[in-house]
């Protein structure tokens, strides 16, 4: 009787972790998981585009909200907007189906990316992007959610300066400030797990980073001055004072982070500092003297060549 042995088959991700996959394969595998990515996309962009109309409403209700308390409705009970172009609505419809659908694809398309890139990272640093991962998404949302709910009062600050103009916003423009404000606002919110990441590194201590808060707070409500399209103060004041409240929370991570390393550090080496000299034991037992070396006897001298071998060798 013949027993079959079946060898265990190694997965794409152990084959590259090990580095035993050749060029042709990593490229196949890159095509592979681009082409889920895109696939992930496009089914995203389907269900955005179907729900684009929905998605519309909800951005657009702070300029209705405006247009309802200064009785600017139409006698339809609808916020008016102006259209410009014929192609607008559509071309407004698959932008923000585009968007959605990237928004809906994004577990998808990021662990495509995510499991190209993780084989040539080290156990550990793999451990502390799952953590950047996780962390990522929640602070991006905060950030949209922030933004969303400062433009309508930065909708208020802008249009009170119209006087007796009539507010009619056309709606590309519209939904491009909409957009470009919740984009900045979210990738803004991104900028604590960059401090986090000095500090993991060990470039940036709690202290330095603890000492540089006046000088980073500066830069928030200045970055949020120049960054903000809208030139508002509701919104230079929300983003300056999220980033500010984050990076507080940043050197606060640091602070755990550093007192973990020195507890680390004292059950290794105890009280000394790390450019302090270890003191020198000078009280340990002599070494005692070890057996005499004994000469080896002498190599006897190699004999002509003729006299080893006879004609035939």
């Amino acid at each position: 009787m013949r027993l079959v042995v079946r060898r265990s088959r190694k997965t794409q991700f152990q084959r590259a972790a090990e580095g035993s996959m050749t060029l042709m394969d990593h490229l196949r595998e890159l095509r592979s998981r681009l082409f889920k990515a895109v696939l992930a996309i496009a089914v995203g962009f389907a269900i955005g585009f179907w729900l684009s109309n929905p998605i519309k409403s909800v951005l657009q209700r702070p300029y209705c909200d405006y247009m309802t308390s200064h009785h600017h409705l139409t006698a339809q009970g609808t916020c008016p907007m102006l259209m410009l172009d014929p192609t607008a609505g559509l071309q407004l419809s698959m932008q923000v189906a585009l968007w959605a659908g990237l928004i809906l694809a994004a577990p998808i398309w990021l662990y495509q990316l995510w499991a190209f890139i993780a084989p040539g990272l080290h156990k550990h640093e793999r451990r502390w992007a799952y953590w950047f991962a996780g962390i990522a998404a929640p602070l991006f949302v905060t950030g949209a959610l922030l933004a969303y709910l400062v433009i309508g009062r930065g909708l208020q600050f802008l249009l009170s300066f119209a006087g007796s103009a009539d507010v009619n916003l056309e709606i590309t423009r519209y939904f491009d400030f909409v957009t470009g404000l919740i984009l900045l606002f979210g990738l803004a919110f991104e900028f604590p797990l960059v401090v986090v990441l000095f500090n993991i590194a060990g470039i940036a201590s709690y202290q330095r980073l603890l000492g540089w808060w006046r000088i980073a707070v500066f830069v928030f409500f200045l970055f949020a001055g120049v960054a903000i399209p809208t030139g508002d103060p509701f919104s230079m004041i929300a983003l300056g004072a999220g980033l500010t409240a984050l990076y507080f929370g940043a050197v606060l991570f640091a602070y755990l982070n550093d007192r973990r390393r020195e507890r680390r550090r004292r059950a290794l080496y105890g009280d000394v500092a790390d450019d302090e000299i270890s003191p020198l034991d000078l009280d340990a037992e002599p070494i005692a003297a070890g057996e005499p070396v004994v000469a080896p006897e002498p190599v006897q001298a190699p004999g002509p060549l003729a006299r080893r071998y006879d004609d035939v060798t």
